[in-house]
């Protein structure tokens, strides 16, 4: 009580402010203005507005003071980094919080992988609220190292960092009223529940959102965000390393409906997040497109704030945390400073933030049993042609291309003068020896094999290949490096990234992420392909929750009828 004594005291300007903000264009995003303000500031928080006396003053003159940007929808894992190492990316870009769903790390560990996110991510520059998983496995079409149902849900839904039940991704379990899906949405009532819809239109939308669903950030045509904008569902205007959807959700963006919008990211690698930028570029993008500067530091900022009920975030007012960037153009948003509850956390790209101790690592996560001469075998059926995963660039979802395959010695090979290669699932959890073999096309490899312990989103072992000898020894390397991302040329490993962390995150600081991330690419490229990422478009060949057709580690699938299909025609 005494301290609330204090601030109030300062706000009345009977005591002087421990700092204040001076000569600020403040950006307003509950008002919608900029306008000339200094911001008094007293134990972290923003405790006014005008002429304040302050012990320390930071003259801004006249340079833009907006509220620090938060992320509505990240999954951590996908940067590969801690979260320790995550915050060194984002931070000097201007982000403050975050909604993450550690999807991942539950699939791959159930609770113990979210009390580990709750764990590695306290005590840092960052805010980070968890939304918990509400589909582990995703579906009943993979095989997952975990189960979660509505039950362990609720043993931490009253958590004060839980924001609500993530993504429902069983979207058809869900607009069909299966009792599983519903409890989920119900364990969560009084907070967030985010909806996983892509392609989701007409009555089956319709029953979706009833079913207490408020969030979609899987649009990825006009169309289809406004159909679900028209509904009630909060759009999350999403922009990734290969999810690109923003470009094109940009012209539903009005002034009358700016307010249900916000910005996610989903997935993003770390380089592109140092590089390219996280939030900040998603502002930089819709400025360009002719969105108004306010409106885009509103969607960046309070709409994120008040759709997932962050008290006290993503506003330049009394009460709220003096989180704030300071720029210097509002045409060319590029942030210079960086305040985390007042204090400089970082200035012109440099991260100034000290270090916090590491949370221990869980327990090893690659168990993995496959015969090679048997599981990966494809024989033919007489004259039927196969279905051919076909990549969309700059897409997660995938066509179904039919196809003559290809047969050496009795049995279907990759055809790599028409970029149809084999794919391979094998789990990992459990030793199951359960093994998926498909084929893609997109990678466009001339030689070799990538493989990945990331898979979203059970998170098998997933590989790629020209042959099988090198995707055996892609899979080998995997196996001693505790999980990781591996390139593989003529029977030898030529760039690698291990994931020691549940096989997909690394214990290696940001600059050694990047620089072997960007080796990794480099030779994905060498062996032939062209894709801006690569490692993460196999990544999300395995999801099958996201149409049209996928493979896991219990075959192919189609993922437009949510069921097993046959590789042949």
């Amino acid at each position: 009580m005494r301290n609330v004594q204090q601030k109030l005291a300062v706000a009345r300007g009977e005591q002087p402010a421990s700092l204040l903000f001076k000569n600020a264009r403040v950006v307003n995003v509950l008002s919608g203005e900029i306008y000339p303000a200094n911001v008094a500031v007293e134990d972290g928080r923003i405790v006014g507005l005008g002429d304040y006396a302050a012990k320390t003053v930071i003259d801004l003159a006249g340079a833009y003071l907006a509220p620090s940007l938060i992320d509505g929808h990240f999954h951590i894992e996908s940067s590969l980094l801690t979260a320790p190492e995550f915050a060194r990316a984002v931070v000097p870009h201007g982000t403050g919080a975050l909604v993450i769903d550690p999807h991942e790390y539950a699939n791959v560990l159930g609770l113990d992988g979210i009390r580990y996110v709750l764990e590695s991510t306290k005590q840092l520059p960052l805010d980070f609220f968890i939304m918990l998983p509400s589909c582990v496995p995703a579906t009943h079409l993979e095989t997952a190292g975990a189960q979660l149902t509505a039950d362990d849900l609720k043993l931490m839904i009253a958590d004060e960092r839980i924001a609500g039940v993530a993504e429902l991704m069983n979207y058809p379990g869900v607009f069909l009223g299966w009792e599983s899906e519903l409890a989920k949405i119900d364990a969560g009532k009084g907070k967030a529940i985010d909806g996983h819809a892509p392609g989701l239109r007409g009555k089956n939308l319709n029953a979706y959102a009833l079913a207490g669903v408020r969030s979609d950030h899987e649009s990825t045509e006009l169309e289809e965000a406004r159909e679900k904008l028209r509904l009630g569902l909060h759009i999350l205007l999403r922009e990734g390393s290969t999810e690109r959807n923003l470009e094109h959700l940009i012209p539903l963006i009005t002034a009358q409906n700016a307010a249900n919008f916000s910005f996610a990211t989903d997935d993003k690698l770390p380089g592109d997040l140092a590089h390219e930028g996280h939030i900040d570029h998603c502002v930089r993008k819709v400025i360009a497109a002719g969105v108004p500067p306010v409106t885009a530091l509103q969607i960046a900022t309070i709409n994120t704030a008040r759709h997932y009920r962050l008290r006290n975030y993503g506003a330049i007012a009394p009460r709220f945390w003096a989180d704030f960037v300071v720029f210097d153009d509002l045409q060319n948003f590029t942030v210079r400073q960086v305040y985390k509850k007042g204090v400089l956390v970082a200035e012109n790209g440099n991260y100034l933030a000290a270090g916090r101790a590491a949370t221990p690592l869980p327990r090893s996560t690659m168990n993995v049993r496959y015969d090679a001469a048997r599981d990966f075998v494809v024989k033919p059926h007489g004259p039927a042609q196969i279905k051919v995963i076909e990549i969309v660039p700059n897409q997660i979802v995938t066509k179904t291309l039919v196809a003559a395959p290809k047969v050496e010695g009795g049995q279907i090979v990759a055809d790599v003068a028409r970029d149809i290669l084999k794919l391979v699932v094998v789990e990992r959890h459990r030793a199951t020896g359960q093994v998926g073999v498909g084929f893609v096309r997109g990678f466009k490899l001339q030689r070799g094999a990538l493989a990945s312990s990331v898979a979203h989103d059970a998170h098998n072992v997933v590989v790629v290949g020209t042959h099988d000898g090198d995707i055996v020894v892609a899979i080998q390397r995997l196996q001693e490096l505790q999980g990781g991302l591996v390139a593989v040329a003529d029977g030898k490993v030529v760039a690698e990234l291990g994931l020691p962390i549940a096989g997909l995150v690394s214990d290696q600081p940001l600059p050694e992420v990047i620089r072997l991330m960007a080796g990794l690419d480099a030779a994905a490229h060498a062996l032939g392909s062209d894709l801006h990422a690569p490692f993460m478009t196999l990544s999300f060949l395995s999801l099958s929750p996201i149409p049209e057709l996928k493979l896991t580690d219990q075959g192919l699938i189609d993922a437009t009828k949510m069921e097993r299909t046959s590789l042949f025609v």
